[in-house]
């Protein structure tokens, strides 16, 4: 910026946008001096290099102003987790479906933790059998995003919701069952 520029000749870009022309850096200084703003360097690898007379704070403002704005329409991934047991009663199990369901509804993870704990270590068949019947309960809202893979004493599978669930499909389905209702 300004006196910091190193380059002897330059080409400038005016405020506006438009092509000032190949300048002597001295040259192009005293125009930005005259407008009352700063000769900023915006490619300095370009042979030879382009500068821009622009308001160097003005400029710095809005881009702080832009990265704000993207960082409040980011989305955090919220990584929900639910434990379950290979011998889980059918009560238990309904609960933390739901609660599944709900963190899946709110557009969560959702982490799927099956703990083995003594004998149960050897038929981890009986823990993945928990899993896929968890996940055939909350199929229709949500995808498989880690298989179930067994790591020391436990299970784990990581269930991700469906984004953009196509809804145009699903409305000429339930007209043509209506057609068929009314005929």
């Amino acid at each position: 910026m300004n006196g910091y520029i190193r380059a002897p000749e330059v080409r400038v870009v005016a405020p506006d946008g438009e092509q000032i022309g190949v300048k002597k850096l001295a040259e192009a200084l005293w125009l930005a001096e005259q407008l009352d703003m700063d000769l900023v360097e915006v490619a300095p690898t370009a042979k030879p290099p382009v500068c821009k007379i622009m308001d160097y704070g003005k400029f710095k403002y809005e881009q702080s102003v832009r990265e704000r704005e993207a960082r409040k329409n980011q989305t955090r991934t919220v990584i929900k987790e639910t434990r379950l047991t290979p011998r889980i009663a059918d009560h238990d199990f309904d609960m933390q479906a739901r609660r599944t369901a709900e963190w899946l509804a709110e557009g969560d993870k959702v982490k799927v933790t099956v703990r083995f704990r003594g004998r149960e270590r050897e038929r981890p068949e009986y823990g993945e059998r928990v899993l896929r019947r968890l996940f055939a309960t909350v199929e229709e809202m949500a995808q498989i995003e880690q298989a179930p893979s067994l790591e020391g004493r436990q299970m784990v599978m990581t269930l991700a919701p469906l984004r953009n669930r196509p809804k145009a499909e699903a409305e000429p389905a339930a007209e043509v069952a209506e057609e068929a209702n009314t005929e």
